[in-house]
Parts: structure tokens; C-alpha cells; sequence
């Protein structure tokens, strides 16, 4: 990655949250005004589904089935997004992905030559393996690229319903 004056490739990371909806709204917003691509990225953590199934709290059946629907939930979500950016005339390239969550993320910023990750405000750490195993923490720590964290108020609502 080299260093630009100003990201032409915006990234916003998406979650089944109100935050990273309130990232998309800043993320549009300055794909907007930087006349920069936008791309939305939502990953369906197998991981995590995997584990729970060798734990044994899930059975093979009800893994498959969660994963369904935590696939449409990304669909609902990433196409959310994609209305926020059809709004405001701009473009906008949606990702689902499925894997470890960070490591998704990561190579999506990577292989798309990203220049500005954009993602919702992390939640507070409970305890020291939260900061160190997070998904979102990590994100934000090992991003190849500047990370703009969207923090959670009426802002960015209000630049977008202004734009």
C-alpha cells in the first residue's frame, strides 16, 4: 500500500449492529464527498460455528442452519448499505465472505488495494484476551491501511440525510 492524499478505495466493514450502520452513513457520506469507490464487506464467521459444533453445543444440522441464516442476515445487512449508497448516487461494491472474521476482512482490504478502512465503534474490552482476540480489535490493530472507528451518536445520520 503507498500513501495517498486522499482514499480513492473507502472499505466499510459491516456487522449486525447499529454501529457499523452508523459507519455506513459516514462511509457514504465520504465516498461522497472524496468522489472515492465504495466497498461494503459483511464475513458469516465459520469459525466460530465450527468451534461450537466440535464443542459439541451445536449438532452438524442446526451449524448448517445458523450458518444460513447468519448468511441472510449478511445479505440484509450489505443490501441496507447498498440503499444508503443508491441514496447518494454512489457506487458501491458489497462483499459477503465467509471465514475467520479478521483474517476476511484483511485480505478483502488487501486484494481490493483499499485505502481507508471505516468500521463502527469497538466495544470496550472486558478483559485482556478481548483485546487480544476480538475480531473487531484485531481488525483495527492489524488493518494494512488507516482505520477511521465511527463513533456512535446522531453525526453521521445527520451529514447523511444533509448530503
Amino acid at each position: 500500500m503507498s500513501f495517498k492524499l486522499r482514499p480513492e478505495k473507502i472499505m466499510v466493514y459491516v456487522e449486525a449492529t447499529e454501529k457499523s450502520i452508523i459507519a455506513a452513513y459516514y462511509a457514504v457520506c465520504l465516498a461522497k464527498w472524496l468522489n472515492a469507490s465504495l466497498i461494503a464487506a459483511y464475513v458469516v464467521d465459520i469459525k466460530t460455528l465450527k468451534n461450537l459444533t466440535k464443542a459439541k453445543i451445536f449438532i452438524e444440522l442446526e451449524e448448517m442452519d445458523y450458518e444460513h441464516d447468519l448468511e441472510e442476515d449478511g445479505k440484509r445487512y450489505l443490501n441496507h448499505v447498498k440503499e444508503l449508497a443508491d441514496n447518494k448516487n454512489i457506487g458501491i461494491e458489497k462483499f459477503l465472505l465467509k471465514g475467520e472474521v479478521f483474517k476476511e476482512v484483511l485480505n478483502t482490504v488487501k486484494e481490493n488495494d483499499v485505502d481507508l478502512l471505516i468500521m463502527g465503534e469497538l466495544e470496550e474490552p472486558e478483559s485482556r484476551r478481548d483485546f487480544y482476540y476480538n475480531e473487531t480489535e484485531l481488525i483495527f490493530r492489524k488493518s494494512p491501511c488507516p482505520v477511521l472507528v465511527v463513533k456512535e451518536d446522531n453525526s453521521a445520520k445527520t451529514m447523511y440525510d444533509n448530503l
